[in-house]
């Protein structure tokens, strides 16, 4: 509680590791308007309250890239389904406009998240700001004037001049002063007065409600001013120093992340590769128990046939056997006198009998013969199959063995990885500048900025088709409609500032 805004601010700048500290300071609300932290006095309260509009199309875009700041690169594998269920990454108005569930945001967000793959968390929160920049109230403070006539206006005040706003459109001023086009601005009491650069521009008074506002848009005034001159102007011995810095550190990271990126593809290809030697492992594996099955096969039938043509062969012996007794037999017989007629005719029967038993043996034999000369042709083709089954064998033996021994030897890559106030009033002088190079340069860097923005700007315009169909007219707000009819126009923030024009000496009414 003894903390003055210096330690405040010193402490948030050590936290946040930011060095250009004069582009910054800590910003609240009290009473209704909006209040800088001084730097000299004691901190004993704060209110922060962020009311900046943001059309629902550049809501998802700065979602997707706040969840790449915070998740890194998407992964299908790892980031599923559901996993930004609990993420606050909308404001409930655009998810109040539209008719789509949480899972559908899911998927738009996601679908944006996933092109962001390879930027690193600074470059995610720098892309971040680009668009949040572009928001039509980005960076301004609106505060509650009044005009010589007594009409209600609003005074923006931001890094790019000072804006006069209707109080009902916050978005579009009806007139602005570009800080290379203001020569003064003073108050006194609580009348506030811009002088412009253009003497034939008429100066442009109004009233605010309290002095201590006049005070504090002096103070914007200035540090806005002194800014917008900075960055116009030779870089201090500082900023070369930071800026420096800066690049060898972007270079180191680069260098870093092309390392990873080096890593991680050797380690994608050896895991493609080990995946490749296990499937030809298995392969192998399942060829080899085939050929040894195939194998067994053919011994078994090998040993059957060999058995087989053993039994025919000793069958064909003893049929050769029965044929000589037979034959033998006939001899004897024919030499065996018959001495009576039915003798011979039952010795000449018993003769006939004989030989065509002799003749069915002969027959049977020789049969017998061929059958086995085949089954050992048999035999010759199933020892001639169970030879070549080894030599398969013994050839998928020895590739496995090959393929074993790389696979054991791949190995995969490791590590981978105030301004002094005097009697109630002031003035402020912006006249010792080169105010027409410096409107050269502004609008050189709007011509260079609107070409950048150009595929960001298509990026929009897609998602909004996209969702369009799903709005819920009844509920656009008057910031909404204000929003569309700009967007219709071609008008954004850059190129809607509308300048006093020279009139003579008349008063500029608004």
């Amino acid at each position: 509680v003894k903390w003055k805004g210096k330690d405040l601010f010193d402490l948030v700048c050590r936290t946040l590791g930011l060095r250009e500290t004069w582009f910054f300071g800590l910003q609240y609300t009290i009473k209704d308007t909006v209040a800088w932290l001084k730097m000299d006095k004691k901190v004993k309260k704060q209110i922060l309250d962020e009311k900046i509009y943001c059309p629902p199309e550049a809501s998802v875009l700065l979602a997707s890239y706040a969840v790449q700041a915070k998740y890194g690169d998407y992964d299908p594998n790892v980031h599923k389904r559901g996993f930004l269920a609990q993420e606050e990454l909308l404001p409930k108005r655009v998810i109040n406009l539209y008719q789509m569930t949480p899972e559908m945001w899911e998927e738009r967000i996601t679908a944006w998240y996933a092109e962001h793959r390879g930027r690193a968390r600074d470059e995610a929160e720098m892309e971040y700001l680009k668009i949040a920049q572009d928001l039509e109230m980005y960076g301004v403070n609106y505060f509650a004037i009044r005009n010589k006539k007594g009409t209600e206006l609003l005074l923006g005040v931001d890094a790019l001049g000072l804006h006069i706003y209707d109080p009902d459109n916050r978005l579009t001023p009806k007139i602005s002063f570009p800080w290379n086009e203001i020569r003064n601005i003073s108050y006194s009491d609580k009348e506030f007065t811009i002088k412009p650069l253009d003497k034939k521009i008429d100066v442009f008074k109004f009233n605010s409600s309290k002095l201590r506002v006049n005070k504090l848009i002096l103070q914007l005034c200035i540090g806005n001013h002194d800014l917008f001159m900075r960055r116009r102007k030779a870089d201090s011995l500082e900023v070369q120093q930071m800026k420096a810095q800066a690049r060898e550190e972007k270079a180191r990271k680069q260098m870093e992340r092309q390392r990873l990126a080096r890593e991680k593809k050797m380690r994608e290809e050896a895991e493609r590769t080990r995946d490749e030697l296990e499937r030809r492992l298995m392969q192998l594996k399942e060829e080899a128990t085939m050929a040894n099955e195939a194998l067994m096969r053919s011994e078994e039938t090998a040993d059957l046939l060999a058995e087989k043509a053993q039994i025919t062969e000793e069958e064909a012996k003893l049929l050769a056997q029965k044929a000589a007794e037979a034959e033998q037999e006939m001899q004897r017989i024919k030499a065996t006198a018959i001495r009576t007629e039915e003798e011979k005719r039952l010795m000449e029967q018993k003769v006939l009998e004989a030989e065509m038993l002799a003749l069915k043996m002969a027959e049977e034999s020789e049969r017998r013969a061929k059958e086995a000369d085949q089954l050992k042709q048999d035999l010759q083709e199933a020892r001639e199959s169970e030879r070549r089954a080894k030599q398969k064998l013994l050839e998928i033996t020895s590739k496995s063995s090959y393929t074993s021994m790389n696979s054991s030897t791949t190995a995969l890559p490791t590590d981978l990885p105030s301004f002094n106030l005097i009697n109630e009033s002031l003035s402020f002088d912006f006249k010792d500048t080169d105010m027409k190079r410096l409107s050269m340069e502004i609008e050189k860097e709007k011509v260079e900025y609107m070409e950048k923005s150009k595929h960001l700007q298509e990026q929009l315009n897609e998602l909004k088709t996209e969702i369009e169909a799903l709005k819920l007219k009844e509920r656009e707000t008057a910031l909404d409609i204000l929003h569309n009819e700009n967007a219709s126009r071609g008008n954004s923030k850059h190129n809607t500032i509308k300048k006093p024009q020279a009139q003579g000496r008349r008063p500029i009414c608004i």
